[in-house]
C-alpha cells in the first residue's frame, strides 16, 4: 500500500514541484556563481597541480629520504622509520609510485585544509555553548551523509577536477578534528584554569599559552583520524576526475582485475598504517611530555 493511499493530502504532484524547485533554484545559483566559484578555487587548483608535480618530479631518493625524516621526527622510532622506507620501496618497485605521490599531494592539502578549518572551529565551540549548539548538527550531518549525496552538487557547481574531488574528502574528513579539538579544550582540568586566572593571564594567554597545549594529545588524535577518513575518500574522489591510486582501484571494479585493484588498495593501506603509527606516536610523546613536565 502506497503512503500517499494513506495520507492523500500529502500528493506526488506537490511533491514532484518541491522537488523540481529545489533542483531549479540550484541550476539557477550553479549559472548564476559557478564561475565565480571556479575562479574563488582556481588558487588552490595551481597550489595543488604544482605540489602533485613536485612530488611526481623529484628524484625518488629525496622523496623517499624525506619521508624517512619526517617519519623520524614524528615518531622516534626506527622501526616505523625503517617499515615506511621499505614500503615505499616497495611501491615503486610495484609500478605505483606516481599514483602514490598524487595521493599523498591530495591528502597532504586536504589535512592541511582541514586542520587549518577545523581547529579553529573547535576552540569556537569550546569557547561558546552556543556555536556547539549550532555546529555539531553540522558535523553530524558531513559524517553520516552518503558521500555519493553531497558528491552531486559539489560536481554541479564546480564539474569534474581536483578542486571538487578536495572538497569531497574535506567535508568528509573534517568532522574528527572539530570535535576533538574542541573536548580536548573543554578536558582541560579546572584547577589549571583557575590557576591560570590567579596569575592574571588574558583569555589569549590562557587559550594558547594553558588549554591548546594541554589539549595537543587529543588534537593530534583528531589530526589522525581525519588523515584516516581523508586516505578512505580515495577511490571515491577519483570517480570525480582526482588521480591517484583510486584510478586504478575503479579501473579494476570495472574490469574485474583482482591483482591491480588488491595492490592498489594495499598502497592505500600502507600509507594509512604509516599515518597512523606516525601521528599516534607523537601523540603519545605529547601525552608522556605533558604528564612527566606538567603533571
Amino acid at each position: 500500500m502506497s503512503f500517499f493511499t494513506e495520507f492523500p493530502s500529502l500528493g506526488r504532484r506537490e511533491l514532484a514541484d518541491f522537488k523540481q524547485g529545489i533542483d531549479e533554484g540550484f541550476r539557477t545559483f550553479s549559472r548564476a556563481y559557478g564561475e565565480d566559484l571556479e575562479a574563488f578555487f582556481n588558487p588552490l587548483l595551481k597550489f595543488m597541480v604544482w605540489f602533485e608535480k613536485l612530488l611526481t618530479d623529484a628524484p625518488w631518493p629525496l622523496v623517499i629520504l624525506c619521508v624517512a625524516l619526517l617519519t623520524w621526527l614524528g615518531a622516534r622510532s626506527w622501526k616505523i622509520t625503517l617499515g615506511s622506507i621499505l614500503s615505499f620501496l616497495a611501491i615503486g618497485y610495484l609500478d605505483m609510485w606516481e599514483d602514490t605521490m598524487a595521493t599523498l599531494a591530495i591528502i597532504s592539502v586536504a589535512t592541511i585544509l582541514c586542520i587549518s578549518i577545523g581547529i579553529p572551529l573547535g576552540i569556537l565551540m569550546a569557547r561558546f555553548n552556543r556555536a556547539q549548539t549550532f555546529i555539531t548538527p553540522v558535523l553530524d550531518v558531513m559524517q553520516t551523509i552518503p558521500s555519493f549525496v553531497y558528491l552531486i552538487p559539489v560536481v554541479m557547481l564546480l564539474g569534474i577536477g581536483k578542486v571538487p574531488g578536495l572538497l569531497a574528502v574535506c567535508i568528509y574528513a573534517l568532522p574528527p578534528i572539530v570535535r576533538l579539538t574542541n573536548l580536548g579544550i573543554r578536558l582541560v582540568d579546572r584547577d589549571v584554569m583557575e590557576a591560570a586566572d590567579a596569575f592574571g593571564a588574558s583569555t589569549k594567554e590562557k587559550l594558547f599559552g594553558v588549554q591548546i597545549p594541554l589539549a595537543l594529545p587529543n588534537i593530534f588524535a583528531g589530526v589522525n583520524q581525519t588523515i584516516m577518513m581523508a586516505l578512505s575518500m580515495v577511490v571515491v574522489a577519483s570517480m570525480i576526475g582526482v588521480n591517484g591510486l583510486g584510478v586504478p582501484v575503479l579501473r579494476a571494479i570495472s574490469n574485474q582485475y583482482l591483482a591491480l585493484g588488491l595492490m592498489n588498495g594495499l598502497a592505500i593501506v600502507v600509507l594509512a598504517i604509516i599515518f597512523d603509527r606516525v601521528s599516534q606516536t607523537y601523540g603519545k610523546r605529547l601525552q608522556a611530555y605533558r604528564e612527566n613536565g606538567h603533571g
